[in-house]
């Protein structure tokens, strides 16, 4: 029997979270640009960068080894500053049934965040949350707002 699951991690970042989400949205390219240690490339399979229906095919580094994945994005909401990027092929789907990363900002009084949320099913319990991609994201999350204030 298949476990969904949802996990979540905030990054608080000093920059303006605009400038995340239009990395995210429209030069997802340059992340290996900002961390070239998690991120080797990212191209445009199809479509056009910020819209829904592109699919972006990701080359990183995930726990020493290089991985990839391929995704769509379902979804931009340009006011809540969210993207829905969907995993359709790559080496993460041979651990995992479905997987989908969620960015969004929030402000919290004067602090700013970015929210990766991972949704993802499982094929059993043996299976471990998806916790070090989490990670993944997260710390190229940090690494672009140290970037962004250079």
């Amino acid at each position: 029997m298949a476990i969904k699951g949802k996990i979540s991690g905030e990054v608080e970042i000093k920059c303006h979270r605009h400038l995340v989400f239009e990395l995210f949205k429209h030069k997802p390219h340059d992340t290996s640009v900002v961390d070239p240690e998690r991120i080797e490339a990212c191209h445009l399979v199809s479509g056009e960068w910020g819209v829904p229906g592109a699919v972006v095919l990701w080359h990183y580094y995930h726990d020493g080894k290089k991985e990839t994945a391929k995704e769509i994005i379902e979804e931009i909401d340009d006011e809540l500053h969210k993207i829905v990027f969907k995993v359709i092929e790559g080496d993460i789907l041979e651990v995992y049934n479905s997987l989908s990363f969620i960015f969004t900002t929030k402000d919290v009084g004067d602090k700013k965040f970015v929210i990766w949320t991972i949704e993802f099913e499982k094929a059993n319990a043996s299976i471990p949350d998806p916790t070090s991609y989490l990670d993944l994201v997260c710390g190229i999350v940090g690494n672009m707002d140290s970037h962004f204030l250079k």
